[in-house]
């Protein structure tokens, strides 16, 4: 379901569950390494990324369709690991290797920076064609790590942009074909390792402090 190991300085986090949704197992496995990573020592920096052509498409429907009655505490569970991210004691760099729809954006949004593959796949935040709005910690996520613009058209137009739209729109900072998003993730992070771990988490902290205090609200507002 995932993978985890360390290259150097960087930890590498593989999702690889087909669309890799945010079912229970899939979010309890992410929230281990994450423990794992934790603990390292020394320099360090994380890099997530996905198999074949996802990163990740998000929330478990099927899964949410057999269990309604967890519909909340479900969504508090997905906000609290992207809380954990926007407070990880370390740089992250998600390599969006493919498709990263509607929750799957958002954690690519919780990283320090994203790289995103040049020949294949969108980022698209598509609730506004499933007939869903977003809760409040996902409005205060999107509005924090998105340009004012980019958020409202990201948001009421379902817009797929592919890697090069995405960059200009300021969702991602750098691009790379498939053979390199990897590649130019880990250099990227391997470049931010020597930062101080703690220091940093608590910058981001510092900055996002509204928005982790919607993340860790009441999920359905």
């Amino acid at each position: 379901m995932i993978d985890l190991r360390r290259d150097g300085d960087v930890h590498i986090l593989r999702f690889d569950d087909g669309e890799n949704r945010f079912g229970p197992d899939f979010l309890s496995a992410v929230e281990a390494a994450l423990d794992t990573v934790e603990k390292a020592e020394g320099p360090r920096a994380l890099v997530t990324t996905g198999t074949g052509k996802f990163y990740s498409n998000g929330l478990d429907l099927e899964w949410l369709g057999a269990h309604s009655d967890q519909f909340e505490s479900y969504l508090s569970r997905i906000h609290a690991l992207y809380a954990r991210l926007l407070e990880l004691p370390m740089p992250t760099v998600a390599a969006v290797n493919g498709h990263a729809f509607a929750g799957g954006g958002m954690l690519a949004l919780a990283h320090d920076f994203a790289v995103m593959r040049s020949d294949r796949g969108y980022f698209c935040l598509p609730e506004v064609d499933l007939g869903m709005t977003f809760t409040p910690g996902m409005n205060a996520l999107i509005g924090a790590r998105l340009p004012g613009r980019t958020a409202h058209e990201a948001m009421t137009t379902g817009r797929r942009y592919d890697a090069e739209q995405a960059m200009a729109a300021g969702i991602v900072q750098r691009t790379a074909d498939e053979a390199g998003v990897l590649p130019a993730a880990l250099e990227l992070a391997g470049s931010l390792a020597g930062k101080d771990g703690r220091v940093v988490g608590k910058i981001r902290a510092d900055l996002y402090r509204p928005v982790l205090e919607a993340l860790r609200g009441p999920a359905l507002g």
